[in-house]
């Protein structure tokens, strides 16, 4: 889940860090779709080394999917799942290392290591998630059926109602057959593209599914820990992890290698989604008419589909974020208006003068790491004070540089945390607490009356109710030939009904009392001026806020001081938890933080001896255990039935773990899910005890799930390491074997033989019906390890010796001074990327695309679409920059528009481009004439290409001489009084 508004926070702020991925599309020649070739250079123009997948990020979105129609089977879900990481892969092209990670069971025993725990903490996490999926599914379920009666009340057409069972997403849980059946998949697909994709033969694929402990994300942190600690490590591997978490960012800096770049889909908010109801586009359910649906396609051919684009990625460069000068779009902002100061990205900003002890960016940026905690994360409340929209990330790192003088020496070293460092920042922020809360109740009401006074602009500025809209609405003389069609003409005369009661009924002066107008249709909600609010009892802008919080809270009086003590005992080690968490690995799987709630920041004192160390050495819980730990009683079907009836019988001793309906606190906050699920912890010896009596009626099939499982590298025949393998299993060696690192680009670990291998020459049955069978395979799969280290080694949070720090992104601040000459931006990752210069055929398309757009965005959007190309834009007539184009320029004809429009800019390619014919706007009726000429001109187009005269392109230079010995209309109907159409042109390329 990571930390709520972070990144948007972030992308805001450091806006340079992003890049828009180049990707690649296959091909399709006669029907058939030919595969993009992953084994020939990155389009982006940079090479990665590694390739991390935190695939649960990929499960949910491929499973049940928010702007398109869901797969109708599980089959349907691993191709998905299969086509979302060819997509992946395809844009980032890794060349040694593929590793997918799939979230584990919360703990581990036995002969795995400590550092690959999942914690408790998360376990709690879960449980809060899933039991609000239950809940939010059951008043979906709720809603449609209510809604559907009052539609059908009304006379409404709906279609009928389907029955199928809905997809429980909480299937996607360590220990379920959903996930069991999904790591057999991704072994099949991982054999599959090993022997057939090219891009695939050099790299060595790990596979860590859910019967591995660990969450996805710190699994593949702790395998970049532990390979950069070994020797043989390339400090230079430019790593790529892929997730949608914001928290992802965070270790990514944690590694301290200069080369990670994270990838992740791009956010576009208000995307359209189906009303649940209906199934059309527009509306949400709570507005549904129940009006028909309009034919879709001839003969209603395109019925189940919906309009989705394709979702788009971008690049996070975290060595970016490190750098520390200005960036390079600050010239071009201040050029155009006058802007506020370029932000400081983090080496400027955490740079430090005069301080009583050497600086190191290096740790300072773990001090920032370690300050981000206090806005939120996975496993800790944030802190009442400390909201990220309202800049508390930035209000923390102004005091920690006031206060760092004082306290001799930073926050954190290695993911070890100085808590007496860390209470002065945590009074300085205590001081300012009750400004905060006052100013974030002002913040508040100012952004109501704004809101309310908007509400009543745009009533003033509407057009009168009785206007219709769509194909219906008035059109102004000499405008547009055509009307706007409407998506629904049923719905569109509905909402004309409507609007013309309403009209007449507040042209009549009538009233309306309790919400209802006097056609018996209850007023939205947002239609009144004043919106319902839920009761805040805390009151924190109003003095006794602390205590009001507390009782309110807590349920503990105002003078319980040993209850405060106790909240912030348990959060100060929850931020030495999580910080050892990113750094080092879990220092203890037993630990979560047993409040709702957070402290202030103000009741942090004398926190220097709260924390001592994590206790060791306790029992972890099972794949199924973790089951009976987070499911609600609504996901019981996935577990064994005497396992399931503990969940719903009266008589069960832990029933109370399970509850039907539970409270949400929405905390200040505005929408549920931003509320805090007041949700009973669980009793882990209540739950064992329980657990103790079903536990023989476990199946076979159940005790294999219940058990925990291994990783598992996989390498293509041709891989230097396969010869090695398949040495293994024909020595039969039962013990951990070492990888030699020579044989797989550095990357070292220990091996054990697989019980059920995937070998070469074998053939691997494909367990999806719908994808075929692997006669032959070229992969061999064995069990992988971690390498170890001996109890208590620490991880250094340092850059690693021989790394070279990439160059310099961002605007240097001292470059005007300088005299290197204008800035030149960086687009992308190649610093010496070659500059195109736009060409005449450019500034014309770039001169129709601004004045169209202009012109169809504003209001003045009649009229032809050539009607405004001339209408002074910046390229509409002055002729290029001298720098831009060569030879002699030939301005554009004022009486005729260009022969073709763009909506991208052709010039900008090295070629020149084709040419196409204009569209120019025609007759509605007749006019097969005009048909003729366009015709006509496209012969001729093609008579001069196949010639091949001319210069580039093969289009002719100089046009041969144009007979205008033509009658005036000749081609044209007589009797209709159409104007000639724009004489044809040919440009001269250049």
């Amino acid at each position: 889940m990571g930390v709520p508004a972070f990144f948007r926070w972030l992308s805001r702020k450091y806006p340079s860090i992003i890049v828009h991925c180049v990707e690649e599309k296959s091909k399709e020649c006669n029907g058939v779709r030919i595969p993009v070739d992953t084994s020939k250079p990155n389009p982006n123009e940079v090479e990665f080394d590694n390739l991390y997948l935190d695939m649960n990020g990929i499960i949910h979105p491929c499973t049940h999917p928010e702007d398109k129609p869901a797969p109708k089977n599980e089959d349907e879900m691993m191709v998905a799942i299969f086509e979302y990481i060819d997509r992946l892969f395809n844009i980032i092209r890794p060349r040694r290392v593929l590793y997918m990670a799939i979230d584990g069971v919360v703990s581990i025993q036995g002969q795995h290591d400590d550092a690959a725990q999942a914690p408790r903490a998360k376990m709690n996490q879960q449980r809060s998630r899933r039991f609000r999926a239950s809940k939010e599914g059951m008043e979906l379920t709720e809603e449609k059926h209510r809604m559907r009666e009052e539609v059908l009340q009304r006379g409404g057409y709906l279609p009928p109602e389907e029955i199928k069972e809905r997809f429980d997403s909480n299937c996607i849980t360590p220990g379920t057959e959903f996930m069991d059946n999904l790591a057999k998949c991704l072994r099949y697909y991982i054999a599959d593209r090993l022997t057939n994709d090219p891009g695939w033969r050099t790299l060595s694929v790990f596979l860590s599914d859910a019967s591995v402990p660990g969450e996805g994300e710190h699994k593949i942190m702790d395998f970049i820990r532990r390979q950069r600690a070994q020797p043989n490590h390339d400090p230079n591997t430019h790593h790529c992890l892929c997730g949608a978490d914001a928290d992802l960012i965070m270790l990514g800096l944690a590694t301290h290698e200069p080369n990670f770049t994270i990838i992740r889909e791009e956010f576009k908010p208000n995307k359209p989604k189906p009303c649940a109801l209906c199934g059309q586009m527009g509306h949400e359910i709570k507005d549904c008419q129940g009006v028909a649906r309009e034919k879709r396609g001839e003969h209603d051919e395109f019925a189940d589909t919906v309009p989705v684009s394709e979702q788009e990625f971008i690049f996070i460069r975290l060595c970016v974020l490190r750098e520390c000068d200005q960036p390079a779009c600050a010239g071009v902002a201040a050029a155009l208006t006058v802007t506020p100061p370029p932000p400081q990205y983090l080496q400027r900003e955490l740079t430090m003068a005069s301080l009583p002890f050497p600086f190191n960016f290096e740790r300072s940026v773990d001090d920032w790491v370690f300050m981000c905690f206090f806005v939120g994360n996975d496993f800790l409340p944030h802190l009442p004070s400390l909201e990220i929209r309202e800049g508390a990330i930035d209000r923390l790192v102004s005091i920690y540089k006031d206060v760092v003088h004082r306290t001799g020496g930073y926050l954190t070293e290695n993911g070890f945390v100085n808590l007496e460092r860390v209470e002065l920042i945590m009074q300085a922020v205590g001081v300012a607490e009750d400004n905060i809360f006052k100013k974030r109740k002002e913040d508040e009401e100012n952004f109501k009356r704004r809101m309310k006074e908007k509400k009543k602009r745009l009533k003033t500025e509407q057009a009168p109710a009785f206007l219709p809209g769509g194909q219906f609405a008035p059109q102004a003389l000499g405008g547009r030939d055509r009307p706007m069609a409407v998506q629904n003409a049923r719905q569109t005369a509905f909402d004309m009904r409507m609007q013309g009661s309403r009209y007449q009924q507040n042209k009549d002066g009538a009233g309306c009392s309790d919400g209802v107008d006097r056609l018996g249709v209850k007023r939205k909600a947002e239609d009144s001026d004043s919106e319902p609010e839920p009761e805040d009892n805390v009151r924190l802008w109003e003095e006794g806020w602390k205590q009001r919080y507390y009782k309110t809270k807590f349920d503990v009086d105002e003078t319980d001081d040993d209850f405060r003590k106790k909240v912030v005992k348990s959060y100060v080690e929850g931020l030495c938890w999580v910080l050892r968490y990113y750094y080092q690995g879990c220092a203890s799987w037993k630990w979560y933080f047993p409040f709702h709630y957070a402290p202030f920041a103000s009741d942090f004192k004398d926190i220097k001896d709260m924390f001592m160390e994590f206790e060791k050495g306790t029992k972890p819980f099972s794949p199924l255990e973790q089951l009976m730990g987070v499911f609600p009683a609504a996901s019981g079907n996935f577990l064994p039935p005497t396992w399931r009836a503990l969940m719903t019988d009266p008589d069960s001793s832990i029933i109370d773990f399970y509850p039907d309906d539970f409270a949400i606190d929405l905390n200040g906050k505005k929408y549920a899910w931003q509320g805090v699920a007041l949700l009973p912890f669980v009793d882990e010896r209540r739950l064992r005890a329980s657990l103790e009596k079903v536990y023989p009626d476990l199946t076979s099939e159940e005790v294999r799930r219940n058990s925990l499982g291994s990783d598992v590298v996989f390498v293509s025949k041709s891989h230097p390491l396969c010869d090695f393998i398949q040495e293994l299993y024909r020595s039969e060696s039962h013990e951990g074997t070492q990888i030699p690192p020579e044989l797989c680009h550095g990357t070292q670990g220990i091996l054990y033989l697989d019980q059920e291998p995937i070998l070469p020459d074998e053939p691997v049955e494909s367990p999806v019906p719908m994808l075929r069978d692997i006669p032959s395979s070229r992969a061999v799969g064995i069990k992988f390890k971690d390498p170890q280290y001996e109890e208590g080694h620490v991880f250094k949070a340092v850059i690693l010796p021989g790394a070279k720090i990439p160059s310099k992104v961002l605007k240097p601040g001292d470059w005007e001074k300088s005299s290197s000459g204008p800035w030149r931006p960086q687009l992308g990752f190649n610093p010496n990327r070659h500059q195109v210069h736009l060409d005449q055929s450019a500034f014309r398309a770039l001169g129709h695309h601004v004045n169209s757009h202009q012109q169809g965005s504003g209001q003045h959007a009649h009229g032809p679409p050539y009607a405004g190309r001339h209408g002074g834009g910046q390229y509409s007539s002055a002729p290029p920059p001298s720098s831009y184009h060569q030879g002699n320029y030939r301005p554009p004809l004022r009486d005729h528009p260009p022969p073709f429009q763009h909506s991208r800019l052709q010039g900008f390619q090295r070629a020149p481009p084709t040419p196409q014919l204009q569209q120019y706007l025609r007759p509605q009726h007749g006019a097969q004439g005009w048909e003729r000429a366009i015709q006509a001109q496209g012969s001729a187009y093609q008579q001069n290409l196949q010639r091949g005269r001319g210069g580039p392109g093969n289009y002719q230079q100089h046009p041969p001489p144009r007979r205008d010995d033509r009658g005036p209309h000749e081609g044209y109907s007589s009797a209709r009084n159409y104007g000639l159409p724009p004489p044809a042109r040919r440009y001269n390329w250049s």
